[in-house]
């Protein structure tokens, strides 16, 4: 949970500033959006986010911990009180035995702990919620059936071969024939999600201190894989191509892309800057990191051909997953590696316990070898390209003297940029308040200044469903209600 994205405050209202602030915050707490033993962020971050003095948010901690709504330390984060209810009446734990425990977390882990990191995401299944593929229009009937024949013919001890032979088979000729991708089967690598992946590589590839670059902005589980493994995680901007070469920078060690559909963006990176990022990457001293997250989406053109496809040096390691082209509680993702690295890293891959369950890789492979894969990503094809028109052309009718919008070529969501250049934290807590499930560009960036935008989705939400929350939007930005259509 980013908590900027859930306050609005504003500089033309009466109250003063640290008034709105301890008010927004008291009815959060009080309502169970921000819950009991939330650990808030700092007066400085908070300050920065909202674009108020640090004074401001300062001042409000302090009412709300004279209230009892927090507890507040010396050089800690607020952390919401236990038992709302009761006006959180019970006391703070011991700070000593607190600080106790830090001192045995790893870097990582006490990273982890002063971030915001929400648990559960069941609440925000809401229009226009970006990343999801629509469950609805999966056939879950034929992929039971898949499940079915796959229980029964199989014998569970079996735990000799964690990557099915006949689902690297099929992985290898769908690549080969769809994406560009070169690959012996025995270099796809079967996982239980594209996230899992990016912990294998950052576990086998990275070591502390090496420089990684990503896109800024870009996938924030990227970032967080190799942060774990101790990297020094380099944002690198974008134009209107995707990634530019950062030729000033320290040579990195892996470089993480997403050319086919730049996330969150949408630009598709052209055969001249793929050259132009593997001529980069110095063969034995620097990985690339493909990630085709939705590569099965593209509308008005054909699909660029995969870098791994034009790499001749195995500088490439190329990962994808089913949860967008399928549904996500498939949990099944790959990772397509050079032959240098396949054996090395299928070892990791047992050790670390990376390994995805065998039932449901053959009932994949028995969804492909029938035919049922590539018939429903055609149809979703369709469907979602007919959800980006129309989410575009809503946009436009309703929002154009407010927002322009960046309509891609591909993928599962699209850009909305402010004409007026105005920050998104604000406009997102509001359409969030509203019921409609954006999020700010803002929020995905490494580093300032940031790029600002609201990021949709699309596919997973009918046209209907669109419709009624970009009326929302529009009544929410532009102050007036929005007609019907």
């Amino acid at each position: 949970m980013i908590l900027a994205e859930l306050l609005d405050l504003k500089r033309s209202d009466d109250a003063g500033l640290a008034a709105q602030l301890t008010q927004q915050l008291r009815a959060l707490m009080a309502s169970g959006r921000i819950r009991s033993g939330a650990v808030l962020p700092s007066s400085r971050t908070l300050s920065a986010e909202l674009d108020v003095s640090r004074n401001t948010v300062t001042h409000a901690y302090e009412q709300l911990a004279a209230e009892g709504y927090l507890r507040v330390a010396a050089r800690r984060r607020p952390v919401v009180s236990d038992d709302i209810e009761a006006k959180f009446a019970k006391a703070a734990p011991a700070p000593r035995r607190d600080a106790a425990r830090r001192r045995l977390l790893s870097p990582w882990a006490l990273q982890l702990s002063d971030t915001d990191w929400p648990l559960s995401y069941q609440a925000n299944f809401r229009p226009l919620r970006s990343g999801l593929a629509d469950a609805r229009e999966f056939p879950h009937q034929i992929w039971a059936r898949c499940l079915r024949r796959s229980a029964l013919r199989r014998r569970f001890n079996d735990q000799t071969v964690v990557n099915r032979p006949s689902l690297r088979e099929a992985l290898r000729d769908y690549l080969e024939v769809s994406r560009g991708v070169h690959a012996e089967a025995d270099q796809i690598l079967i996982l239980p999600t594209a996230q899992a992946a990016l912990t294998l590589i950052a576990a086998t590839v990275v070591a502390p201190g090496d420089a990684v670059w990503t896109e800024d902005p870009g996938y924030p589980g990227a970032a967080a894989a190799f942060r774990a493994a101790g990297a020094d995680v380099v944002g690198v901007r974008l134009d209107q191509w995707g990634m530019m070469r950062m030729r000033e920078a320290r040579a990195p060690k892996l470089i993480f892309t997403t050319p086919s559909h730049q996330h969150p963006t949408g630009r598709v990176m052209p055969v001249a800057r793929r050259t132009e990022l593997l001529a980069a990457a110095e063969p034995g001293k620097t990985w690339i990191v493909e990630d085709d997250y939705d590569g099965e989406f593209h509308y008005d053109s054909r699909p660029m051909p995969a870098l791994q496809g034009l790499d001749r040096e195995g500088r490439v390691l190329y990962l994808g997953t089913f949860a967008k082209a399928m549904t996500a509680d498939i949990r099944i993702g790959y990772l397509v590696v050079p032959p240098s690295l396949a054996q090395t890293m299928e070892i990791a891959q047992r050790h670390l316990g990376l390994i995805a369950s065998v039932h449901v890789q053959e009932a994949l492979t028995d969804f492909m070898a029938d035919g049922h894969f590539l018939a429903h990503v055609r149809r979703m094809r369709r469907i979602y390209r007919a959800r980006r028109d129309h989410l575009a052309a809503a946009l436009t009718r309703h929002l154009a003297p407010v927002l322009t919008a960046e309509v891609p070529p591909g993928g599962m969501q699209l850009i909305a940029r402010f004409r007026d250049g105005a920050a998104d934290q604000n406009a997102v807590s509001r359409l969030v308040a509203a019921g409609v499930e954006v999020r700010a560009l803002s929020s995905l960036a490494l580093q300032r200044p940031r790029d600002h935008g609201l990021l949709l989705g699309f596919a997973a939400w009918r046209e209907n469903e669109i419709g009624a929350a970009v009326r929302t939007m529009a009544n929410c930005l532009s102050g007036k209600r929005a007609a019907r259509g």
